[in-house]
């Protein structure tokens, strides 16, 4: 894994993760990981007579795919000691089965708090295959500091 420490982000540093497509085996085997049996998820025909029409992905599915796609793609690297927080999420659209999901990850800021360690917020954008946000979220991680040189 390559090294990488706090100082090497930056402000408005953008990257873009690859889509992954969300099928009803994500959604149904979510279910059964975590008891969330709620019909809008697991009954198709009482999602048909909902405003969604069909059965959604549960926010807390598209929230952890959204985090494992930012780390599939290594941007991280060994940086990375521990969540500290998430803030301010918000589902804005429904993600349905055949959604191919990506994530738009935007350093929001870079903190120094101790010698060792700082601060890295990031917005995580989730957007579907029209371009269109379902959800955002800030997310707020520990870093290692590069290390003095002696």
């Amino acid at each position: 894994m390559p090294v990488k420490y706090l100082e090497d982000f930056w402000a408005g540093e953008v990257i873009r993760t690859r889509g992954r497509t969300v099928d009803i085996g994500d959604i149904t085997a979510f279910a059964g990981l975590t008891g969330d049996m709620y019909p809008l998820h697991t009954n198709e025909e009482y999602a048909r007579g909902t405003m969604f029409g069909t059965r959604i992905a549960h926010g807390p599915l598209t929230f952890s795919i959204a985090i494992g796609q930012v780390a599939q793609h290594g941007w991280y690297a060994d940086a990375i000691v521990a969540l500290l927080e998430c803030r301010s999420l918000k589902a804005l659209a429904p993600v349905k089965p055949g959604d191919t999901i990506s994530v738009r990850a935007t350093v929001r800021d870079v903190v120094t708090v101790k010698p060792k360690y700082g601060e890295l917020h990031v917005e995580y954008d989730v957007i579907n295959q029209r371009e269109e946000s379902v959800m955002k979220f800030d997310w707020i991680m520990l870093a290692h500091r590069r290390p003095e040189e002696s």
